[in-house]
């Protein structure tokens, strides 16, 4: 059957060869690229569609969230949430607010922005610098966490504590900080963490202390840069002048503390219910349980047992006063003596169960 004439002609291996060998040599223009691409029925994307597809277009808004970076980013954010975490932070933004407005004298607001998860390495590479980072020592979780400062918020602080309440926010400059902005840094960490070691009291007696600030990343690697860190952002409003800080807490750091930090309450215990606890121990109180009291116990072969009849009398080794075996399914449970109550065989308790454990123990 013969081809149709509007098809375009086949190309041989080798001629196909060629052209792209032509093209990444750039002998062929453009319009041969095109032209080369389009016998094959394939179409060439062009930079903007490239870039809409990664996801990584700038001056498309709509592509944020989209694309093959999205499904990057997506492997970050999907890690378990720490609700009781939630709960420290919020207590940490109600004392932090009243230990600002005693520092600086003036209407101090704290608001916790957001919590999300994040890769350690990733975090320290879109650190805003200039910026102080401390380190933290997590004295009880023997580990640490990042207190980052951004450059607007410590500008403000040091504006405030040397009386600049009435002039107008200076803008932020690229330059490294004084001795006196370290100073007041200091001081202001003191009180950060002081509150915050008080908001973790009800979850364990953890201790933050700083102990070094570093205005370089790269000097305050505290874990592995693929490791998932928990960030969260606070914002302080001073007068008008806003800046926040954020605080880098790898999950690693937290795992001694991770079951109290996944209660949905506080004071709530996993895999336990006091109160079904207490009704179950009431109810077994009540509960009838069956005795056997045990005379004694001999062994005989099969084929005794097969020649005994009727009348046949069998000797026990018990006495008078031989102690009787009380047993509940099989299981000893008390000693006792044999004895008469009434119209009605009895027992004699002379060893309960705390008796018997002991002698076991002993």
């Amino acid at each position: 059957m013969a081809g149709n004439p509007a098809d375009p002609p086949q190309l041989s291996e080798e001629e196909m060869l060629k052209q792209w060998q032509n093209m990444a040599s750039g002998e062929a223009g453009a319009d041969d690229m095109a032209a080369a691409m389009g016998e094959q029925g394939q179409k060439i994307l062009d930079q903007n569609e490239i870039d809409s597809l990664l996801g990584i277009d700038k001056d498309d808004p709509s592509t944020k969230g989209r694309g093959i970076k999205a499904l990057l980013d997506q492997s970050v954010v999907n890690y378990e949430k720490l609700p009781m975490l939630e709960v420290v932070y919020d207590k940490f933004e109600r004392i932090l607010s009243t230990s600002l407005r005693q520092y600086t004298a003036d209407n101090v607001d704290v608001t916790i922005m957001n919590m999300t998860s994040v890769r350690f390495g990733d975090y320290l590479n879109q650190i805003p610098l200039p910026a102080g980072i401390v380190v933290v020592n997590a004295v009880g979780l023997d580990d640490y966490v990042l207190l980052v400062y951004e450059s607007n918020l410590i500008y403000a602080v040091v504006d405030v504590m040397l009386g600049g309440r009435k002039s107008r926010p200076l803008p932020v400059s690229g330059r490294n900080f004084t001795a006196i902005e370290r100073k007041i840094l200091d001081t202001l960490t003191d009180i950060v963490l002081r509150d915050l070691s008080e908001s973790f009291g009800p979850i364990a007696p953890i201790q933050f202390k700083s102990e070094r600030m570093e205005v370089n990343p790269r000097f305050t690697v505290i874990s592995q840069e693929a490791n998932v860190a928990i960030l969260v952002t606070v914002k302080v409003n001073l007068e008008g002048r806003e800046g926040k800080m954020q605080f880098c807490l790898p999950y690693a750091t937290l795992e001694p503390v991770r079951e109290q930090l996944l209660q949905q309450f506080m004071g709530e215990k996993f895999g336990q219910d006091n109160i079904w606890e207490n009704h179950l121990s009431q109810e077994l109180y009540h509960t009838t349980v069956k005795l056997d009291a045990v005379l004694d116990q001999m062994t005989f072969q099969l084929n005794e047992v097969l020649d005994w009849k009727i009348g046949d009398t069998i000797m026990l080794n018990a006495r008078e006063f031989s102690p009787i075996k009380l047993e509940s399914g099989g299981v000893l449970k008390m000693l006792g003596t044999m004895g008469r109550a009434l119209d009605f065989k009895a027992v004699k308790v002379s060893h309960n169960i705390t008796d018997l454990n002991n002698l076991k123990q002993g």
